[in-house]
């Protein structure tokens, strides 16, 4: 202890504007990482490391993007051959290419993944309320990053899949229009559509995600710390026992960022990101997909009315997202995995269903139901759209309530048998579509020719 206090000695009143922004600077530090963490948070599968995973992982991406900005050039003219020449003619072009798409990409999963841990541990009560909602934000501005950087190569993958995704914002009623003006810099998707979305993805993305990423580290400084980890026998008010951060926590997190990009190495060695052929506004291929990330949405266009699966659903489902720390909950527990076993059952029982139920749906769906013939007397918003949703939504609340009454539980056992069911359909209705559509966007087998 001696030791960290001659390192780290207590800091003395300010005199002059410099100490005074030094000491600032120090305090943001402390409050970033802690002198002293529980102990408890120390092992790997509390939290497996996903926060940090996250920030490695945008490190990486600020690097990588940094150079390939001394060679792209965003303009409709030359963006295919700077990548082409980057690829091909600039020493380790390829690899930091490579690097920066796979980073990107699997920035997307930690932060879902990361997402989720913090919902199965409850660690979005008391005062990381307001923590959770800067956590989905951060989500979004993920997204928004890798579908900003995915038009930039300009090949005919890119452009159509942007195409199609800036397309769906015309569904949505009264200003649809106006937004699609807006994310393409005009009708169609051109030069000024290049400029927009490199000037986003170069400056306003990376400088609103390094500043919430910054604000959500710090407030979880001043929650804190880490949610700690709780057994049925604990006392949540008694006081845990700590541990130095340096070492303990600091060579944790190290060996899991260097594991981490030793990953990220290999995919980009032995899995190339690759480029298409240039793109061709007036040949659409097929089939025409959305960017991975957004094909759970793709896939929704296929099953409701376009309003309906581009605006209502995601709607509501993003309120509900920022809802969840501020419902009531008659014993709000955090730092328990699932809260307790029978939270445990109903998460898995949720996760089960959807397993279940949403490939039957897509299946009955593409070659069975025909809610526009069977219910030709309504507007198509309402035979197409809220018909369909209404039973979508019935059955998963059939599915949680049956679960309940199987299993009991309380408020937040039972919201996590929602949550469980409605992520896993999510990441079903994304596999569908990365895989088991073909031409048509008609269901087929990922081998067949």
């Amino acid at each position: 202890m001696r030791i960290w206090k001659s390192v780290f000695p207590a800091p003395i009143a300010p005199r002059t504007e410099r100490e005074r922004k030094r000491v600032v600077l120090n305090h943001l530090l402390i409050h970033m990482r802690p002198v002293r963490v529980p102990e408890r948070t120390l092992p790997f599968r509390h939290t497996f490391g996903l926060g940090g995973m996250a920030a490695t992982l945008v490190g990486l991406l600020v690097l990588t993007g940094v150079l390939l900005m001394f060679v792209y050039e965003p303009s409709p003219d030359r963006a295919y051959a700077s990548i082409q020449s980057l690829r091909r003619e600039v020493r380790f072009g390829g690899l930091v290419r490579n690097v920066h798409y796979w980073s990107a990409n699997l920035l997307v999963v930690i932060t879902f993944f990361h997402l989720l841990r913090t919902f199965f541990t409850g660690a979005f009560h008391g005062a990381r309320q307001f923590n959770w909602v800067l956590g989905v934000l951060l989500l979004l501005v993920v997204l928004a990053a890798n579908f900003t950087g995915y038009l930039l190569p300009w090949d005919q993958l890119s452009f159509w899949a942007i195409t199609i995704v800036t397309g769906m914002l015309d569904y949505v009623p009264l200003i649809g229009d106006g937004l699609v003006r807006v994310a393409r810099g005009g009708a169609e998707i051109g030069a000024a559509t290049l400029i927009n979305f490199y000037t986003f993805h170069t400056t306003v993305i990376p400088v609103t995600l390094v500043g919430l990423m910054a604000f959500h580290f710090w407030r979880v400084r001043k929650a804190g710390g880490v949610v700690i980890p709780l057994e049925p026998d604990d006392d949540p008010e008694a006081r845990p026992a700590t541990t130095l951060f340096v070492p303990s926590l600091l060579l944790r997190e190290f060996v899991t960022g260097l594991a981490l990009v030793a990953l990220v190495m290999v995919l980009a060695v032995a899995v190339d990101a690759g480029l298409g052929v240039p793109a061709n506004p007036g040949m659409s291929p097929n089939p025409a997909k959305a960017p991975w990330y957004f094909l759970g949405l793709q896939e929704l266009l296929l099953h409701f009315h376009p309003t309906w699966a581009v605006v209502v659903l995601p709607g509501l489902a993003l309120l509900g997202l920022l809802a969840i720390p501020y419902l009531r909950y008659e014993e709000p527990l955090e730092g328990r995995w699932f809260v307790s076993e029978t939270g445990r059952s109903l998460a898995v029982a949720g996760a089960l269903a959807a397993l279940a139920l949403t490939p039957l749906w897509v299946l009955l769906d593409e070659y069975v139901t025909r809610w526009s013939e069977w219910l030709g007397g309504l507007p198509p918003g309402l035979a197409e759209g809220l018909v369909p949703a209404m039973v979508a939504l019935g059955l998963t609340w059939a599915v949680i309530r049956l679960a309940g009454r199987q299993y009991g539980g309380n408020r937040q056992e039972i919201l996590q048998a929602g949550f469980a069911f409605l992520a896993t359909a999510l990441v079903i209705l994304t596999a569908v579509g990365v895989w088991f559509r073909g031409e048509g966007m008609a269901l087929t087998w990922p081998w067949a020719p």
